[in-house]
């Protein structure tokens, strides 16, 4: 699979990565039976920044309703200072209710030596045979994966999910998302008076073969 798309922030845990402007992102995968080998290539489009993730990610199946993910990723950043990181993760998905369905998502970083949990519930929609939308929530927590001067929760976000078949191998998707800043965010941001909550937007499309 190849996947380009555009973020109008660059967001992760909570938290805007840029000074300015969006990210253009560029994605292939390969995968054979349960193993899959990932390379992800991100660039600022207002600023100097370049990211490179590249990993492996293997999937279990433990029941018809319940799958398991584990895999390791190397992040390579590159703006006014070299950075790299080291990540294990872990994913687990319950699909019995296809309007419903939860999951729990584990990252551990050796650079920051510690973790962060996502927890999430997605509410899949076929409006056509071809179109997709996904309403979603995730409340996230911080165990000295970004800041140590707090562990909990970090943040909450929302938003809305949408896909759009154009045929067997090419798909068009977006989203649209808010992120509501929670006590870690807060306490790492004590003294600046700014809103820390953050919208942004998306846009992808993807080539399956």
């Amino acid at each position: 699979m190849l996947d380009i798309g555009w973020d109008s922030r660059y967001i992760s845990e909570g938290r805007n990565n840029l000074d300015k402007g969006g990210i253009y992102w560029a994605t292939a995968v390969y995968q054979y039976e349960n193993i899959s080998l990932y390379a992800i290539s991100g660039r600022a489009d207002s600023e100097h920044y370049i990211e490179w993730n590249l990993g492996l990610e293997y999937g279990i199946t433990l029941s018809d309703n319940l799958a398991v993910a584990v895999g390791y990723q190397r992040i390579e950043a590159y703006a006014d200072e070299r950075c790299s990181d080291n990540e294990f993760f872990a994913y687990l998905e319950y699909t019995a209710l296809d309007w419903l369905t939860p999951s729990l998502g584990y990252t551990y970083s050796t650079e920051a030596g510690g973790y962060f949990v996502e927890a999430s519930l997605h509410s899949n929609w076929s409006l056509s045979d071809s179109i997709t939308v996904t309403p979603y929530i995730t409340q996230a927590f911080d165990f000295q994966y970004v800041t140590e001067a707090h562990n909990g929760a970090n943040h909450f976000q929302f938003g809305l999910e949408a896909q759009y078949q154009l045929n067997t191998q090419f798909m068009l998707s977006g989203h649209l998302s808010h992120t509501i800043a929670q006590e870690d965010i807060k306490r790492e941001n004590s003294d600046s008076q700014s809103n820390l909550n953050q919208t942004y937007a998306g846009v992808h499309i993807s080539w399956s073969f």
